[in-house]
Parts: C-alpha cells; structure tokens; sequence
C-alpha cells in the first residue's frame, strides 16, 4: 500500500516507517524537523528510513494547510498515520499555543486531506493523558474522559471528537490510538528514560516527580509498533450495536474506534529507576520532587479491547525493553561500560 506517516523523523514514526517499508509499503513521511528536541536525533532516525527507495520525505510542518493539502494531492495516500504532534505535558503548561497551532489546525488539517483524496483508513495518535482526573482502573476507553488535566491531554481528546465528526459527517473510517508511556531504543530525549540514563551517566541527580510514587503502564517501542500496524490494517465499520440511549465512548454508527495500547502491567517509577541503574551499573542520585501539574499519579490501560478485535496485546517485559535501550545509548553515543 502507499501510506502517509506525519510525524516521521519522530520516534514512533520512525520504528513504523521502518516496520512499513520492510513489509513492501511504499511511505509517505511528512516532518518538520523542528526543535522541540534534538534534532540531530532525528535525522539520525531519518536516514534509517531514507536507505530505502520506497520512501519519501516531505519536509513540511501540518500546520500549513497548502502544503499539506499539496502532499496528499500529489501522493495520494491510501492510508494514513497521524503521529505529528506537539508533545509533553509539563510544556504544555509553558507554551499552550503550540498545541493548538500542531495539535488542533493541524489535525484538522490531515483530517481534510484525508476527506478530500478519499483515504481508506486514518490511524492517529492520542494518549494515555486524556484520563485525566479519572481514578477508576485500569483506565478504559468505554470510560467517559471529560476531564483533562493539561491542555495536551485536551487536544488529544479533541482529536478524538474531531476524528468522530469526520467519520460521522464523510465516511472516513478512523481509528484513535491511546498511547501509554511508549520508550525503548531511538526514544525522546523528554522522555524520563532516555532523561534519566544521560543524567545517571553525568553523574548528576534525577528528579524523582511525586515523590516516586508514579506507577506508569510503560510499553515498549516494538509492542507499540506492532499494534499500529495491526490496527492499520483494520478498517472500522459501523457498530450495528451502537445506540445513543446508551452511547459506548469507543465504537460509534459511524465507522470509529478507539483503542488502548499499554502493557497492562503497571510499575512503580522507583522499581523502573532500579532497573535502569541494575543495566547501567550505577546508582542514581535521586532528587524527591511533588507532583508536577498536569501530571496523573498513575496510568493502567485496560487492552481487552486490542486483543479482542485484532488479536494482539504488548507483552515485551520492561526489564528487557530497558536493557535493550540502555545498549542503544550506549551505542549510539559512545558511551563505555
């Protein structure tokens, strides 16, 4: 298939992209290198997927409505995986703007490049942060989310209702993916892992948010991408059983689903911290902080609904999904054992 992915040179992005083009797809990526982080990171991820003939990137940020509306007339993609996005909770809180301008223009945006070139399929990226103030778990996505609690989380949330409209209003089969703490190798340098592993190697002190009383449904790169690509390859239908007497937040009549992708195993932060230092030999200076605004004391996903419909649920435990990024790092910058 031809399939256009935003958010290309990002780290899920690029492990789909990857896992895309070595299965015989031709890919579409769409990024706009900015520098939200290191950019030199992602051009290093870039030139993975650039080795191939089958790619071909645009260069170009989803907030410009001409030049997206530009790449899906000219590719004319069958399927689509919006994963461009502004990130971070605790950003949110500095620069909200960002998130409307990316999150919200910016979808709409893809959303109308889909309606116009009549895109099969549209995957999109949402998150675990749209359960917000919610304290039932494991956290669900036939929960109501109406209460966010940084202005990322609702513009995920509004994505989904944007994504519902499009596939009510035109037809266009959408499927939102809430994503829950995602790390491994190539990861975000914002990320706590890839945070913690450059500042344990310095010889400098973590911050240990809520006092390292997190529990986070940490999942792993490989198991993410996985789920994507199965999903992907779903297009959703209709629920004959939807009714609005009783409205199902993740199926809808029109074609729309939403799914939770976690590793259904919850941990505390400070047994993650203690694996990372077991892989890295060292021990961390930790620097006990509150909870930081915006920020959920705990995230669990409930998956049933993953495994149900495409057969599939992320397993990779954490302890080797860590080891496996601290051997990247390691690599990647040089740094000895």
């Amino acid at each position: 298939m031809k399939i256009l992915v935003t958010g290309s040179a990002g780290f899920i992005g690029s492990a789909l992209s990857l896992r895309l083009l070595a299965r015989g797809d031709e890919v579409i990526g769409i990024d706009n290198l900015n520098d939200y982080y290191d950019v030199e990171l992602k051009r290093a991820r870039l030139a993975r997927t650039l080795a191939y003939d089958r790619y071909r990137e645009v260069c170009i940020d989803i907030q410009d409505r001409t030049a997206v509306a530009q790449a899906f007339a000219q590719y004319r993609p069958q399927r689509v995986v919006n994963l461009a996005a502004q990130a971070g909770v605790r950003y949110s809180l500095e620069n909200p703007m960002a998130y409307v301008d990316t999150n919200l223009t910016g979808f709409a945006n893809i959303l109308e490049g889909c309606r116009h070139q009549a895109v099969e399929h549209l995957v999109y990226a949402s998150s675990s942060s749209v359960y917000g103030a919610n304290t039932d778990q494991p956290f669900s996505v036939h929960h109501n989310v109406d209460h966010p609690l940084s202005l990322y989380a609702a513009s995920k949330k509004a994505n989904e209702l944007m994504a519902h409209t499009y596939s009510h209003l035109y037809g266009l089969s959408t499927t939102g993916l809430r994503f829950f703490t995602v790390y491994g190798p190539w990861g975000r340098p914002d990320m706590a892992l890839f945070k913690f592993t450059r500042a344990i190697l310095a010889g400098e002190p973590i911050p240990v948010f809520n006092y390292g009383k997190h529990r986070r449904d940490f999942t792993y790169i490989d198991d993410i991408v996985e789920g994507v690509l199965r999903v992907l390859d779903r297009v959703p239908e209709p629920d004959p059983t939807w009714t609005g007497e009783h409205p199902d937040a993740a199926t809808s009549q029109a074609p729309y689903r939403l799914y939770n992708i976690g590793n259904h195993q919850p941990v505390e932060l400070m047994d993650y911290i203690e694996l990372l230092e077991n892989c890295l030999g060292i021990k961390a200076q930790k620097e006990l902080l509150p909870l930081q605004p915006g920020d959920v004391p705990d995230t669990y996903a409930d998956v049933e609904d993953l495994v149900t419909d495409i057969g599939y649920q992320p397993n990779t435990p954490v302890a080797v999904g860590v080891a496996r990024f601290v051997d990247w790092y390691r690599s990647y910058y040089g740094e000895k054992k």
